[in-house]
C-alpha cells in the first residue's frame, strides 16, 4: 500500500527525512512513532503530494507518487496536522462540499453517506450550529468523517484522537479496528504509544528523520526470556536460584527461565508463596527507548549558552 525507497527531503542545511525505506503492507494497522521533530509528519506529506522529496521515490496504492496523485489521492482518506474545515458552516455543509467536488452519486446518496459517516465517528445527532462553535474533539471527530466520506481504501491519519476524552479515544479505536477488518489499510501517526500498542499490528520508528525499527508489533513484544515472579517469598527465590536472578525490588523477582508455568510448578513445589507469576514481554514505550535518541527538543545544560 505504501512503499518508500530512500526517501529523503532537505530544507537547506536542514535533512528532515534521510534515506527512509517504508513497507506498510495491504491490510496492516501500522503504527509510525518517533520523537518530535523526527520528521513524521514530514514523510507523511509527502506520501500525500503536499510536499516533494529532494530525493528518492514512493509508491501509494501501488503507484508512484506525486506523478499519479491525481489517479490515487480519491482514494485515500487524511487526517494530518488537525482538521481543516470552513468555520462558519455547520459540520454537515463542510462534509457536503467536500462530497459534492470528489463523488458523482445523486443527492440523496450524497446526504446518506454523510449520514452514515457522521454515525461513525460519533456525531449523528449534531446540529446546524457552525464549526468554529465545536470543541477539540468534535473537531477531530468531523476530520475523521471528512477522511472517510469516499470509502477510501488507504487512511493516512496524524493523531486522530487528540483532543477527545477517554471514551472518545475508545470508540475511534473500535472504528479504525472495524474499518481494517473491512479492507482499509490505516496507518496511523501519533504520540499515544498506549493507543498504538492496542490498536496496530506493524509499526515504524523514526528518529532524527531515520527509520531506525520496522517490525510486526508481536514480533517486538515477544517474551524476552525472562519471567517476573511476585511472591512474599522474594528472599527465598533469591537465594534458590542465585544464579538466573536479573534483578529484584521488593517482592518482584526477574529471572531467567523460558517456561513461567514450570518455573510457578517448581516454586510451588519447593513451598514458595507465589502472587503472581508472567513472561516479561517489552511494553511499546521500551522498545521506542531503546531505538531512538534523547527527544529532539530536549536540551542538555552543556548547550545553553548564557
Amino acid at each position: 500500500m505504501i512503499t518508500t525507497q530512500a526517501l529523503t527531503k532537505r530544507y537547506g542545511s536542514v535533512l528532515a527525512v534521510d534515506s527512509v525505506s517504508l513497507n506498510v503492507r495491504e491490510g496492516d494497522r501500522y503504527g509510525f512513532l518517533g520523537p518530535n521533530g523526527s520528521g513524521k509528519t514530514t514523510l507523511v506529506r509527502m506520501l500525500l503530494g503536499l510536499v516533494f522529496p529532494t530525493s528518492g521515490t514512493m509508491e501509494v496504492l501501488g503507484q508512484p507518487m506525486p506523478a499519479r496523485a491525481s489517479a490515487v489521492l480519491p482514494q485515500v482518506g487524511s487526517l494530518i496536522e488537525g482538521p481543516a474545515a470552513y468555520p462558519y458552516l455547520s459540520g454537515r455543509r463542510n462534509l457536503a462540499l467536500i462530497d459534492a467536488v470528489g463523488l458523482r452519486e445523486g443527492r440523496r446518496a450524497r446526504q446518506a453517506r454523510i449520514a452514515e459517516v457522521l454515525d461513525q465517528v460519533g456525531l449523528g445527532g449534531i446540529d446546524d450550529r457552525p464549526v468554529k462553535n465545536y470543541s477539540l474533539g468534535m473537531r477531530q471527530r468531523l476530520g475523521l468523517a471528512a477522511a472517510l466520506l469516499r470509502r477510501p481504501k488507504l487512511l493516512v491519519l496524524d493523531e486522530p484522537t487528540n483532543g477527545l476524552d477517554p471514551q472518545g479515544i475508545h470508540e475511534i479505536r473500535d472504528l479504525l479496528v472495524a474499518l481494517n477488518e473491512g479492507g482499509t489499510t490505516v496507518f496511523l501517526s501519533s504520540h499515544l504509544l498506549s493507543e498504538v500498542e492496542q490498536l496496530c499490528t506493524r509499526v515504524g520508528i523514526v528518529d532524527r528523520g531515520r527509520l531506525v525499527l520496522e517490525d510486526t508489533l508481536a514480533s517486538l513484544r515477544a517474551p524476552t526470556g525472562r519471567v517476573v515472579v511476585e511472591s512474599p517469598d522474594a528472599e527465598k527465590i533469591i537465594g534458590m536460584l542465585n544464579g538466573q536472578v536479573v534483578s529484584h525490588a521488593g517482592e518482584e523477582v526477574i529471572v531467567t527461565h523460558a517456561d513461567p508455568a514450570e518455573l510457578n510448578a517448581w516454586l510451588v513445589g519447593e513451598g514458595v508463596r507465589v502472587s503472581a507469576i508472567t513472561a516479561q514481554r517489552l511494553s511499546l514505550e521500551q522498545v521506542v527507548l531503546a531505538a531512538t535518541g534523547p527527544g529532539a527538543d530536549r536540551v542538555a545544560s552543556s548547550e545553553v549558552v548564557v
